[in-house]
């Protein structure tokens, strides 16, 4: 069965990649805004956490990720990126990775993570997989746990699969590691991804698939260069193009596997278009060209220092892709928001924390609590009280509570409820002024994979070395933070 699907592609492949029409633009179509998702293998696994996490307005829906790894992971470094990103995931700092997404959330740099917690998420590694070690992945599952309610998110790692993107009818051997890193593992691993983020779907069209809904596409309308081929591709089932409502999917390739390397086949044999045809998906199959380091995605920095926030080169064309084939239609406004709760209270301080209550609200499905106008829950609230931590001793704080509905739309803040905590006051601030080098020497921080992180909040400094000066604020025992000093 095997050798005839791959003879089967062949012949398929020398019809359409040999009398191939001019690419054209995307078209704009009518499109469920709503229902917007990315999943990718490898560095395309990688790019996908990156989309999902920093468009996460537009990545509302959810996310599949295959043989990737966390959220700014490799942090700009391609040593962190082929080390602990890969081979040795005991070194990944998640909570530090978590960290930074808050702050640039905050910043504005990434899209705000409340909306990461209606998402879906599907994590897919292969049990024997020596490219991307397993325990990438559930350094992956760990970081989302910070933003994805656990019940959103499967983690199927029970088949020993290799490095690639398996299917259940097309590929190599399921224990193979070579081009073009398609496996037969006897699993549906698109299906199942699309079913996890959409929830039930039409049975899947087995048939030949129709060939005037492969389109190539103006790339170059989007970016030039930046490791990008002039050319994409994407499969638009003809419903779609008669105007139906339909969803989009974006679906990214690994290194070494765009269309200059293996042909058309991540875009027709991944299994993908065969359940888009069926129910109503259009598929983005962006491309990275051989410019690119080994035709990867930029998920370490190769191309752009910003290669992770919104405004990364490749993450801005992507996200112009789906902004242009969604341009067709209008999406249902949310309903009116919730009224702002009523009766929010502090009680049980203590030197580090505080219980905030507050009154229910009918129609709410959770609610968020903001601290002196910052969120501090992470995952949505569903109780009506929330034990806040981590606070200063002996200061007062002020708290409000917004309820947030089915749609992830908020409320007006409540009045704010002040509350001090308990104990002795912190002690004047410290701020040390050094090299990297002498900040490692002085206990203040540490060095892994070259490069230079702060004891306690694990923020990076940039590279261990005499020539790389930063200034670090102790804020506790043994707890510094990049910063400065009155």
């Amino acid at each position: 069965m095997k050798t005839r699907l791959l003879c089967t592609f062949a012949a398929t492949a020398a019809l359409f990649g040999g009398a191939a029409s001019a690419a054209v633009n995307l078209p704009q179509l009518n499109i469920d805004k709503t229902q917007t998702t990315v999943s990718g293998l490898s560095s395309g696994g990688f790019m996908a956490a990156q989309l999902h996490v920093a468009y996460s307005a537009t990545f509302k829906k959810g996310a599949g990720i295959v043989a990737g790894g966390p959220f700014y992971c490799a942090e700009g470094s391609i040593v962190n990126a082929t080390g602990r990103c890969m081979a040795s995931p005991t070194g990944i700092p998640t909570s530090s990775l978590v960290t930074t997404t808050n702050n640039w959330a905050a910043q504005g740099s990434i899209d705000p993570v409340i909306n990461l917690q209606a998402s879906k998420v599907y994590l897919f590694s292969g049990s024997i997989d020596s490219t991307v070690k397993p325990g990438v992945m559930d350094a992956l599952k760990t970081y989302y746990n910070s933003f994805v309610p656990a019940a959103n998110v499967v983690y199927k790692k029970d088949i020993a699969a290799e490095h690639a993107m398996i299917t259940d009818d097309y590929g190599s051997g399921c224990s193979t590691k070579a081009s073009p890193y398609i496996n037969d593992c006897n699993f549906d691993l698109a299906g199942a991804m699309l079913a996890h983020l959409y929830g039930t779907l039409n049975p899947r069209n087995n048939a030949a698939l129709p060939s005037g809904n492969f389109v190539e596409f103006n790339q170059s309308q989007f970016i030039t260069g930046h490791g990008m081929a002039p050319t994409g591709w994407a499969y638009i089932p003809q419903a779609c193009t008669a105007g139906a409502q339909c969803r989009v999917h974006v679906v990214l390739h690994g290194c070494q596997q765009n269309v200059t390397l293996v042909q058309q086949q991540y875009v027709r044999s991944t299994g993908y278009n065969r359940w888009a045809d069926t129910n109503n998906m259009v598929m983005i199959y962006p491309q990275t060209s051989t410019q690119a380091t080994n035709s990867c995605w930029d998920w370490w920095g190769y191309d752009n220092a910003n290669y992770a926030k919104k405004t990364g080169p490749q993450m801005v064309a992507i996200k112009a892709m789906v902004d242009q084939v969604s341009a067709g239609g209008t999406t249902t406004p949310p309903p009116a928001a919730l009224p702002a709760p009523t009766g929010v209270v502090t009680s049980g301080a203590t030197a580090s924390s505080m219980t905030i209550g507050w009154s229910a609200v009918t129609g709410a499905a959770s609610y968020n609590v903001y601290r002196n106008a910052n969120k501090t829950n992470a995952l949505p609230v569903t109780a009506t009280s929330y034990g806040d931590t981590g606070l200063a001793a002996a200061t007062t704080y002020s708290w409000t509570v917004k309820a947030v509905d089915g749609n992830n739309a908020e409320s007006a803040a409540s009045a704010a409820a002040p509350g001090t905590t308990t104990g002795t006051p912190p002690p004047a601030t410290t701020c040390y002024t050094a090299s990297n080098y002498a900040h490692t020497t002085a206990g203040r921080a540490y060095a892994s994979g070259g490069s230079t992180y702060a004891n306690g909040s694990g923020q990076l400094m940039g590279l261990w070395n005499v020539f790389t000066t930063t200034k670090l604020k102790k804020t506790g025992t043994n707890y510094y933070v990049i910063g400065t000093c009155p």
